[in-house]
């Protein structure tokens, strides 16, 4: 995770101080931001899981994110289930949020009804491994941001906006847009979870898992979190883990938790940081 502890590292010392929108709930509060604009990592996936070592990191919640998304649902009543929470801040009374990652990736709204990208998604690599000169080789995208169905910026979604993927030699490689970042609390979290989806569209694909490539918009730290950071920044990276994915997956529905493995990771302790909102 070297690639990461850098741009964190060059965002702690390098970034410009800028003013931001989110309030801390504790305080209310408007806490600044160290900002650099347009930066990339990235990550071979052969060579471990990109989960961050450097802070305890919690697998379980990114794969259970991840299943809700590609479930399609936008209420966070299956999170809440799991004892997930990062959503709840965003969710009203009725635990509903409106225009989100599971709206867009599975019922994105077109002219002509509901669009499922992640099974078009599917399909598309599938035909890419069929024939290489498929048009649709260079067209495999996931896109999070439909500016007409976005009108409430209090709502994060789009934070990660775009994702391509590319099939070459067997191998299955994603490369993410991000146009805002939290290095401190999103990213590790973003990383595993597109990590995640690699390795799951690569399964069902009957491909290799390839690189993961993280391209940034603005990347930030909030100021709340610089004690954090210095922290995370003096500890030594250890050994990437291994992802386990059980041999019935054969779908990207329908999808349990029990089919998700980890193996090998150890990690320094957990650096807790409060969200703005």
């Amino acid at each position: 995770m070297r690639a990461y502890l850098d741009l964190l590292s060059e965002v702690r010392h390098r970034g410009i101080r800028k003013e931001q929108r989110a309030v801390l709930l504790s305080d209310h509060s408007r806490p600044g931001v160290r900002s650099l604009f347009g930066r990339q990592i990235r990550f071979d996936l052969a060579d471990g899981f990109p989960l961050v070592t450097t802070k305890k990191m919690p697998f379980q919640s990114v794969v259970h994110e991840l299943i809700w998304f590609l479930r399609g649902e936008t209420n966070i009543a299956y999170l809440q289930k799991h004892k997930v929470r990062i959503w709840d801040q965003w969710a009203d009374a009725n635990g509903d949020l409106g225009s989100c990652y599971p709206k867009h990736w599975r019922h994105f709204a077109g002219p002509n009804g509901p669009i499922d990208q992640i099974a078009a998604l599917v399909e598309g690599i599938r035909e890419t491994v069929r024939n290489p000169h498929a048009s649709v080789a260079r067209r495999l995208l996931l896109t999070a941001w439909h500016p007409a169905d976005m009108p409430d910026p209090s709502v994060p979604t789009g934070c990660h906006t775009l994702a391509q993927f590319d099939v070459t030699r067997g191998k299955l490689s994603c490369q993410m847009y991000q146009r805002s970042a939290d290095m401190f609390l999103g990213v590790p979290f973003n990383i595993a979870s597109y990590a995640v989806l690699v390795h799951l569209l690569a399964k069902v694909c009957h491909l290799t898992p390839g690189e993961y490539i993280h391209t940034f918009g603005d990347a930030h730290i909030y100021e709340n979190h610089l004690e954090q950071v210095d922290e995370q920044l003096t500890r030594t990276p250890l050994p990437l883990p291994t992802l386990k994915l059980d041999d019935s997956i054969d779908s990207i529905d329908d999808l349990d938790i029990s089919q998700f493995g980890l193996e090998g990771y150890r990690s320094h302790p957990a650096l807790r940081g409060e969200v703005a909102v």
